[in-house]
C-alpha cells in the first residue's frame, strides 16, 4: 500500500511540475533544420547595440537545440524594396554555403523577406513573418502625409542614423519611405509585386507555398502586457490608431496574416514578439523564445 501511495505522489509531482521541467525533455536536435534560419529585423531594428540584441535571446535559444542561425542587418528605415535589396547579398552569401535559407522577419522584416523570396525563390526554403503588416498599418496611415510627417521624418531619420552608427550598419535612413511602405496603399502596391502568401480575403490565410517556398506567420494582440516594460506605454499610445480592432500596438490582427497562420492572437505586443524589451513579456503567455523554437521544429519536420 505504501508503494502505491509513493507512486501516486511521484506522478502528482511530475504532473504539476511538467511545464517548468519541459525544457529537460526537448531533444537536442529539436531545431536542427535542414537549412539555416536567417532573422530579418524590422523598422528601427538592428543586430546588436551595446550588448543588447534585437532578437533578445532568440538566436541562442535556437542554436541550443541544433539550429544554424544568422542575424542580418538592413536599413533601419527605408522602403521594403530598398531593405530587400540590402538583404539580398547577405542571403546570397549564406545560401552559397548552405544551398537555401529559412527567413524569419519581424515587423517590416516580413515584407523585406518576402522581397527576397519574390526575386530569388531559388535561395529561399521558407518565409515566416512575425507581427508583420502585410496589408498596412493604421499607424503609418495616420502619420504619412499628415502635418506631423515632416517633424517625424527628421526625428526618425536622426534616430535611425544613430541606431545605424551604433550597430555598424552603414546604411542611409529614410523614414518617409518606410512609412509609405507600411501604409495601406504602399502595402497594396508591394502585394501586387509579391502576391504569394498574401490572403485574398480580409482576414483569411494565404497560399501555403509558391515557387517551392513555404509561408508561415504569427502575431499578437496584446498591448499592455508587462507593467515593468516602459515600451508598453508607447505601444499603448500607438494602439489608439486601431480603435476597437485587435492589434499588437502597431499591427492589426488580420494584417499579420501571411501563408499558414500559426496563431494571430498571442498576448504579446509588437516588441514582445521578439522578446523585447530585454525579455519583459507577459508572464501569462507562451515565452516568445518557445514560439520561435516551435517554429524551427515545424520547419525541421517539414524537411526545411
Amino acid at each position: 500500500m505504501k508503494h502505491w501511495i509513493k507512486a501516486l505522489a511521484l506522478v502528482s509531482v511530475l504532473t504539476w511540475s511538467a511545464p517548468a521541467m519541459s525544457w529537460w525533455w526537448t531533444p537536442s536536435n529539436y531545431t536542427d533544420t535542414r537549412y539555416p534560419i536567417v532573422l530579418v529585423h524590422g523598422m528601427f531594428g538592428f543586430d546588436s547595440i551595446a550588448g543588447i540584441d534585437y532578437w533578445y535571446g532568440i538566436p541562442e535559444e535556437l542554436r541550443r537545440y541544433g539550429a544554424d542561425v544568422y542575424t542580418t542587418q538592413v536599413p533601419a528605415l527605408d522602403s521594403t524594396i530598398a531593405r530587400g535589396e540590402a538583404l539580398l547579398p547577405q542571403i546570397q552569401a549564406i545560401a552559397a554555403v548552405h544551398g537555401k535559407v529559412n527567413l524569419i522577419g519581424h515587423s517590416h522584416g516580413g515584407p523585406t523577406a518576402r522581397y527576397v523570396a519574390r526575386v530569388r525563390p531559388d535561395l529561399v526554403a521558407s518565409v515566416t513573418s512575425v507581427g508583420s503588416p502585410h496589408k498596412g498599418s493604421p499607424v503609418a496611415d495616420l502619420i504619412y502625409g499628415s502635418p506631423a510627417e515632416s517633424l517625424a521624418a527628421k526625428l526618425g531619420d536622426a534616430l535611425g542614423g544613430l541606431i545605424d552608427l551604433l550597430s555598424g550598419g552603414g546604411f542611409d535612413q529614410n523614414l518617409r519611405s518606410s512609412l509609405y511602405s507600411l501604409t495601406t496603399q504602399g502595402s497594396n502596391e508591394f502585394n501586387r509585386f509579391a502576391p504569394a502568401g498574401v490572403p485574398a480575403t480580409s482576414c483569411g490565410e494565404g497560399a501555403y507555398s509558391s515557387s517551392g517556398v513555404r509561408f508561415y506567420s504569427w502575431g499578437g494582440t496584446g498591448v499592455l502586457t508587462n507593467a515593468f516594460d516602459p515600451s508598453d506605454a508607447l505601444l499603448g499610445a500607438t494602439s489608439l490608431a486601431f480603435g476597437f480592432s485587435a492589434n499588437d500596438g502597431l499591427v492589426g490582427r488580420c494584417s499579420n496574416h501571411f501563408g499558414r497562420v500559426i496563431r494571430d492572437n498571442y498576448f504579446m505586443n509588437h516588441l514582445d514578439e521578439v522578446n523585447q524589451a530585454i525579455g519583459l513579456h507577459s508572464l501569462f503567455e507562451t515565452d516568445p523564445k518557445t514560439v520561435f523554437r516551435q517554429q524551427a521544429n515545424r520547419l525541421r519536420n517539414a524537411g526545411l
